[in-house]
């Protein structure tokens, strides 16, 4: 059996909650939705990745972070011929509050559950993601 050759980008996710168990998706400029966070960097600690990726998105103050991941999920884009894999750690995130501004990697905020967020389009990762939670 041949093995192909993987080559995976590796982000670190933000899983916010509001009071409904509903989670932070952030709509980027070509109006796909994905979690806020992004690209770790070499060396970089995952928690000093995640408080990064939120000040340069969405300028937003992160006020606690979890010890530990809660998921790890890996998808596949076949679309992509130089980063054909991708892998995602999501860490439940709190921040000081929602007033974010706008980037170009995030345009537009909304709180999604597994029903509602099949009316939206997002990334890969997102739908990974889904199947991987319980409710």
């Amino acid at each position: 059996m041949e093995i192909k050759q993987a080559w995976y980008r590796i982000s670190v996710k933000a899983l916010i909650y509001n009071d409904l168990g509903e989670f932070l998706l952030c709509k980027e400029d070509n109006w796909l939705w994905d979690f806020p966070g992004g690209g770790l960097d070499h060396w970089e600690k995952t928690e000093v990745c995640i408080k990064r990726e939120l000040q340069e998105e969405m300028w937003l103050e992160t006020t606690e972070i979890s010890k530990n991941p809660k998921y790890f999920i890996t998808a596949h884009k076949p679309e992509s011929k130089n980063r054909p894999w991708l892998a995602n750690i999501f860490y439940e995130i709190k921040v000081k509050n929602l007033d974010f501004t706008p980037s170009d990697e995030c345009v537009e905020i909304g709180f999604f559950n597994k029903n509602s967020i099949k009316k939206i389009n997002t990334y890969i990762n997102v739908k990974e993601f889904l199947k991987n939670i319980k409710n």
